[in-house]
């Protein structure tokens, strides 16, 4: 008897077969989709500089939670070492360039989950596209056959719990430099407000 969690990758993947208009759009997307990622960043940095250390800080520690998360996935990744599904089922429909890398957690949505958990402490409305974003990455990437249903979802959550502990871990040391930086030339960088003139 097949796993449910197989039956329903298949089913995913017999849509794939079935909506061909749609092959296209969504292999780009699970492709390089994460390269929208890097504009929620500077959009998240722009927003912080118009706010108080703490954002500015955490906007900054954003991407600092996904390389955070991609060392986690990796150390999963090696430890579970899961064949990808192209692996187990030479005739699905596969999207993406076959890779010999084991399928357990996603790379991918690790990265955007950990990028869209950040977020949420900058800007909710910023947040709430990225997490949209990280959704569609995930069944993007199941869609085109590159990962089993079960590797996005550990990865977007592993890498949402990571990107948060960084966030958590680092935010007051991150705020204190960032508070130090507005004294210095790189002021621009972590504000908008002019520096106070002295009377």
């Amino acid at each position: 008897m097949m796993p449910p969690l197989n039956e329903l990758f298949l089913s995913v993947n017999d849509l794939a077969v079935n909506t061909p208009w749609l092959n296209s759009p969504m292999a780009s997307y699970a492709k390089y989709g994460i390269l929208l990622f890097a504009l929620f960043i500077v959009i998240g940095w722009w927003i912080a500089r118009r706010h108080d250390d703490a954002a500015m800080a955490t906007a900054l520690l954003v991407p600092v939670g996904a390389v955070g998360a991609v060392v986690a996935q990796q150390v999963v990744v090696a430890l579970v070492n899961e064949p990808r599904p192209y692996d187990v089922y030479p005739n699905i429909l596969v999207l993406v360039s076959k890779t010999t890398d084991p399928s357990f957690p996603s790379d991918h949505a690790c990265v955007v989950g950990a990028l869209a958990a950040g977020l949420w402490f900058v800007d909710r409305r910023l947040a709430t596209v990225a997490t949209a974003a990280a959704l569609l990455m995930a069944f993007a990437r199941v869609y085109a056959g590159a990962h089993w249903i079960l590797d996005v979802v550990v990865g977007l959550v592993l890498g949402a719990c990571v990107g948060l502990v960084v966030i958590l871990v680092l935010r007051r040391l991150a705020s204190r430099a960032v508070h130090y930086l507005r004294g210095t030339r790189l002021r621009p960088l972590v504000t908008a407000t002019a520096p106070a003139v002295a009377a």
